[in-house]
C-alpha cells in the first residue's frame, strides 16, 4: 500500500503550540491556516456542485455518485485536507489513486491543462465505471497540487449494461480497463483516449457530456486554487494542508488513546457469490490496539471469490478508517490524516484483496459494508454503551435494461431496488430509514425523474412495521420499494448476504428483519398485480432473493434461502418488482425504551401494536391509521407485561 502523507513534525498538541512555533511548522499563522482549510472544503464542494449541475447521468445527478478531493504534491507526501460530500467509499480510495495514478505515468510527463484519468480497480480502487480525473495546478512551472474528481460512468462496456453483476467471473468480462493515461494533454483533448473509451461503451451520448463536465469542474478547482495561492501565498498554501491533515490526525490520536488497551477480533461475511450458494466468504478482523495507535489485521480472511464481490486493499483502506472515525472522532473533518496512526494487514489474494485476472472486483462496495461491519463487531464489548449497531448492511443496487417500442436501449441504474434503507442505532438516538449505507450517503432520486427517463412507474416506497432492531434507540426499519415495469425488462439485483441476519443490535439491542427481493408477473389477461404489503400478497409472487417461507413466499427467519441468481432475473411487460431491505439493529435493551417513544412509533407506523408488545413490552390501545393521535399507552398492563418478559 502507498504512503500518500508524510507526518509533519508535531511534538505536542497543535492548541498548546505558541503562534511563533505554529508558524514555523505550517508557515502561517493560526488564522489563515483556519481560513484555507475552510478554502480547501468549499473547493471541492464547488467542483461537485459543478458536476452536479451539469450531468446527464442518473447516477451523477441524482445519486450523487462521486468524490472530489484536493491533494499537495509529491514532496509532501500528497496530503489530502479535504473531500467532498458524496460518497465516501470513492472519497478514501481517492486520497491513493492520485499518487498511484501521479506515480505510475511520471510527474515528469505532465505539464499544464493536462487531465491524468485511470479506472483500474488495483490501481485506484472501486470498480471499472468509478473513473478518476486528476489535474496538476502548476505554479512557476512546478506541481503545486492536484484537482481530482471520481465519477461514476453510467457503463463501461462489460458483459452488462451498466456493469452491475455478480456474476462477472474475471476482468476481461468486467470492462474496460484503463491504466493512468493523459485524456488532456495541455488544454487539448487526446483523441486516442477519448477513442478507446468511447468505442467499448455503452450510452455514449451520456458519458460524452459527462466527462467534458468532469473536465470543466477540475478547471474551476484549478482556477480556485490558484487564487488561494496567489491571495495566502504557496507556502502558506501548502502549510495549511499539512495543518487541515495533522489537525485531523491529532484528533483521531486522541480518541484512539481513550480507549483501553485490548484485542478483538471478529468474522463476518458475505453469504455467496455469483455461481452458487455453497461457499461463503468471512472476513476475519483481528484489532489491536496500543496507545495512540491501531492494528488491524485481516490474515484469515477467506480466499478471493470465485466472480466481482470482491474488494481491493483500497476498499479495506477506506473502510477501516471510516468505522473507526465513527468511534473516535465523528465530528473532525474526513482527509489523509486520519489514516496516520492506523496501520493494516492485509494478504494477498482474498476476498477484501483480490489479484487479477479471476479476482473480479466490481461489488467492492459490498466487501467493504462487510469490512466495517466486522470492525464495528469486534470493537462492541470495549466500546460499550460507545456501541454503532449494524445498518441494513448493503446496497441492495437494480439495474435494469430493455428497449423502447421503437429499438432505442434503456437503462436503469441505482433508481428502483432498495438503495435507500437504514442506519442503525447508537446511544445518540433513533437511526433513520431513508439512508443508503454507512459507506455511501446517496440519496433516492426524484420520482418524476426515474419515471420520465425509463418505462416504470413507482407504486411504493415505505418503511415495513416491526422490521427494525429493537432498542431503548430504536434501528432504521427496512425500505419497501414497489415498481410497474411498463416493458419486458432484464434485472440485475445485488442480493447476496440474506443467509444471515446484518443489521446487527448492540448493548442489548435486537437485530433488524432481513427482506428480499419479488417478481409479481401480469395476471392471465395481462394486466397488472399491484401486490399489497399485507403477508398473503407475497404468495403471488415469485421470490428472487432472501430467506423465504415456502408456505407464504414471505420473508422469514426459518424460512429457506433463495440464491439470487439460479434463473435469470427477467421480467415481462406490467410485471411489479419488490424490494424490501434488511432492517438495521437497535441500541440498549427495549424493555427500557419509553413507553411514550414506543406509543409514537406505533402512530407513524414504524412498529405495529402487536410488535409494541412483542418487541418493546408495551400495551399499546387505538387505531394508528384511522386515529393515530388516538393512540394511547395503557401504563398498568405495560407494567404487568414487562415484569413478565423480563421474569
Amino acid at each position: 500500500m502507498s504512503t500518500t502523507e508524510l507526518a509533519s513534525p508535531v511534538r505536542r498538541l497543535i492548541r498548546d503550540l505558541d503562534d511563533d512555533a505554529f508558524r514555523g511548522i505550517y508557515q502561517c499563522d493560526r488564522y489563515t491556516a483556519t481560513v484555507l482549510g475552510n478554502r480547501f472544503d468549499y473547493l471541492v464542494e464547488h467542483m461537485s456542485a459543478r458536476l452536479l449541475t451539469g450531468a446527464f447521468s442518473p447516477v451523477l445527478r441524482d445519486f450523487y455518485d462521486l468524490a472530489c478531493t484536493v491533494a499537495g504534491p509529491p514532496e509532501l507526501g500528497y496530503p489530502v485536507p479535504a473531500a467532498s460530500n458524496g460518497i465516501v467509499l470513492m472519497a478514501g480510495t481517492t486520497i491513493d489513486a492520485v499518487p498511484n495514478m501521479v506515480g505510475e505515468y511520471g510527474i515528469e510527463r505532465l505539464h499544464p491543462g493536462d487531465v491524468l484519468i485511470a479506472n483500474d480497480p488495483y490501481r485506484t480502487g472501486n470498480h471499472n465505471n468509478d473513473l478518476v480525473f486528476t489535474r496538476p495546478v502548476f505554479v512557476d512551472g512546478v506541481v503545486a497540487a492536484f484537482v481530482t474528481l471520481n465519477a461514476h460512468q453510467l457503463d463501461m462496456g462489460g458483459t452488462v449494461p451498466g456493469g452491475f453483476s455478480a456474476t462477472k467471473q474475471n476482468v476481461f468480462e468486467n470492462g474496460l480497463v484503463l491504466s493512468p493515461r493523459l485524456l488532456v494533454s495541455q488544454g487539448v483533448n487526446v483523441p486516442e483516449t477519448w477513442n478507446v473509451i468511447f468505442d467499448n461503451v455503452r450510452m455514449a451520448e451520456v458519458l460524452y457530456p459527462d466527462m467534458k463536465t468532469v473536465c470543466s469542474s477540475l478547471e474551476l478547482g484549478e482556477r480556485l486554487v490558484q487564487e488561494s495561492i496567489e491571495r495566502y501565498g504557496l507556502a502558506a498554501f501548502h502549510g495549511a494542508m499539512r495543518y487541515a491533515t495533522d489537525a485531523a490526525a491529532e484528533r483521531m490520536a486522541l480518541g484512539m488513546a481513550e480507549l483501553p488497551d485490548g484485542d478483538w477480533e471478529a468474522e463476518h461475511g458475505v453469504d455467496a457469490d455469483g455461481i452458487d450458494d455453497t461457499e461463503t466468504y468471512p472476513v476475519h478482523v483481528a484489532i489491536r490496539k496500543r496507545g495512540d495507535r491501531i492494528e488491524v489485521d485481516f490474515s484469515g480472511t477467506h480466499r478471493q471469490a470465485r466472480t466481482s464481490i470482491n474488494a481491493t486493499v483500497w476498499e479495506v483502506k477506506t473502510a477501516i478508517g471510516v468505522a473507526l472515525k465513527y468511534n473516535f472522532d465523528p465530528r473532525g473533518r474526513f482527509n489523509s490524516g486520519l489514516f496516520r496512526n492506523i496501520d493494516i494487514v492485509i494478504p494477498e489474494g482474498t476476498v477484501v484483496s483480490a489479484l487479477p485476472p479471476d479476482g473480479a472486483v466490481f461489488l467492492y462496495f459490498e466487501q467493504s459494508q462487510v469490512i466495517l461491519a466486522t470492525a464495528l463487531i469486534a470493537l462492541e464489548k470495549s466500546l460499550g454503551e460507545r456501541a454503532i449497531a449494524g445498518d441494513r448492511a448493503g446496497t441492495n443496487l437494480h439495474t435494469a435494461f430493455g428497449a423502447w417500442p421503437d429499438g432505442r436501449p434503456w437503462v436503469s441504474a441505482m433508481q428502483c431496488g432498495g438503495e435507500i434503507g437504514p442506519f442503525g442505532a447508537n446511544r445518540h438516538g433513533d437511526a433513520d430509514t431513508q439512508c443508503m449505507s454507512y459507506l455511501a450517503n446517496g440519496v433516492a432520486p426524484s420520482i418524476e425523474a426515474v419515471e420520465k427517463d425509463n418505462p416504470v412507474i413507482m407504486l411504493r416506497h415505505e418503511p415495513v412495521a416491526d422490521t427494525a432492531g429493537p432498542g431503548f434507540n430504536r434501528g432504521g426499519n427496512a425500505m419497501l420499494r414497489d415498481t410497474l415495469w411498463l416493458t419486458d425488462a432484464a434485472h440485475s439485483i445485488i442480493e447476496l448476504r440474506h443467509k444471515s441476519v446484518t443489521g446487527f443490535g448492540v448493548y442489548g439491542g435486537g437485530s433488524g428483519v432481513n427482506g428480499g427481493v419479488w417478481i409479481f408477473p401480469p395476471d392471465e389477461s395481462g394486466e397488472a398485480v399491484i401486490p399489497t404489503t399485507e403477508r398473503s400478497s407475497f404468495g403471488r409472487g415469485t421470490a428472487w432473493a432472501g430467506v423465504i417461507d415456502p408456505e407464504t413466499n414471505a420473508p422469514s427467519r426459518d424460512g429457506e434461502y433463495q440464491y439470487p441468481f439460479s434463473n435469470a432475473n427477467v421480467s415481462t411487460q406490467q410485471s411489479v418488482l419488490r424490494y424490501i431491505t434488511n432492517g438495521a439493529g437497535g441500541w440498549g435493551d427495549p424493555f427500557d425504551r419509553e413507553p411514550e417513544r414506543v406509543r409514537i412509533d406505533v402512530r407513524d407506523e414504524y412498529v405495529s401494536i402487536e410488535g409494541a408488545a412483542r418487541l418493546y413490552g408495551v400495551v399499546v390501545t387505538g387505531d394508528p391509521r384511522e386515529d393515530p393521535e388516538g393512540v394511547a399507552v395503557d401504563e398498568e398492563a405495560t407494567s404487568a407485561l414487562r415484569a413478565k418478559l423480563r421474569a
